[in-house]
């Protein structure tokens, strides 16, 4: 199932959108795109990765962030949520080994949630990546419950329906040598109206999904320690987020990737940005 990608993209003139249009056209699994110089939108309709996406844009020398994310379904839905995020490590997640990544969930359809994520600093192999019911990360990834289930079923396969699986259940996602895994899941039975304010959570071992011999498989998996894992906040659908630069501290949405979301970091980047911009004034 194909989705709309909405980036604000860093373009200044004509040669940008020839550039980044050159790119999306030869990047097999884009299917439409649409790009508006004035409002520096790249709209992207696709299967791919976000990140994937993103990194081709980049690759053209420009600097690209996510705005937004959806389908033609919810293009003109307003009041819905859509669309949601977890930061996984950082500022704003928690985990262990430096482990840092961010993970979406998207409602394509009333009957279909599209789970989008990229996460870095794992082990190569497949984890076992679950949503739990509490968004709690007082103590780390210990508190945040166990997996969220609507069926009251037992741990189970991503792939098995409603009773006979958590609602949570996503199985598994696959890092590769460089430790990171950019993954795509489509479920039926997970909605993002259900899992706003809960958290994410990768574990340390692949999860055998129920399968395996013991009564805790059955129960929530043996897959191991939990790594990593983020609190799911709403996040804008489709044209919903216009901000280029936060008015609190004068940070513009190319800058924040690179600084912390609060604390001293944050603060000393404003101000020496802010002595930047009076220096160029003068």
């Amino acid at each position: 199932m194909s989705l709309l990608i909405e980036f604000a993209v860093k373009m200044t003139c004509k040669s940008c959108v020839d550039a980044v249009s050159e790119k999306l056209k030869n990047v097999k699994g884009v299917e439409n795109f649409d790009i508006d110089l004035d409002k520096g939108i790249v709209l992207v309709e696709t299967e791919l990765p976000s990140s994937y996406v993103q990194d081709q844009i980049e690759s053209t020398g420009r600097v690209a962030v996510i705005n937004g994310y959806g389908s033609r379904l919810s293009r003109n839905t307003s009041g819905v949520n859509t669309a949601a995020v977890a930061i996984l490590g950082g500022t704003v997640g928690y985990s262990t080994g430096g482990i840092r990544g961010i993970v979406r969930f998207i409602q394509a359809d009333p009957d279909m949630c599209v789970i989008d994520g990229t996460i870095d600093g794992l082990t190569p192999g497949k984890h076992g990546i679950h949503v739990h019911e509490c968004g709690d990360l007082s103590n780390g990834c210990e508190s945040v419950g166990n997996h969220f289930d609507l069926s009251h079923g037992k741990h189970g396969d991503p792939s098995s329906p409603a009773g006979e699986r958590h609602t949570g259940d996503l199985g598994n996602i696959e890092a590769g040598a460089d430790g990171r895994s950019i993954f795509r899941i489509k479920d039926r039975l997970l909605k993002v109206s259900d899992v706003i304010g809960r958290s994410v959570v990768v574990t340390q071992n692949e999860d055998d999904c129920g399968k395996g011999s013991n009564e805790k498989s059955k129960i929530d998996g043996n897959s191991g320690n939990r790594l990593a894992c983020g609190i799911i906040s709403r996040a804008a659908g489709l044209f919903q987020n216009t901000k280029k630069i936060c008015a609190c501290d004068g940070v513009t949405i190319w800058d924040e990737r690179n600084v912390p979301a609060a604390g001293a970091s944050r603060r000393e980047f404003a101000e020496r940005k802010k002595e930047a911009d009076s220096c160029c004034a003068r």
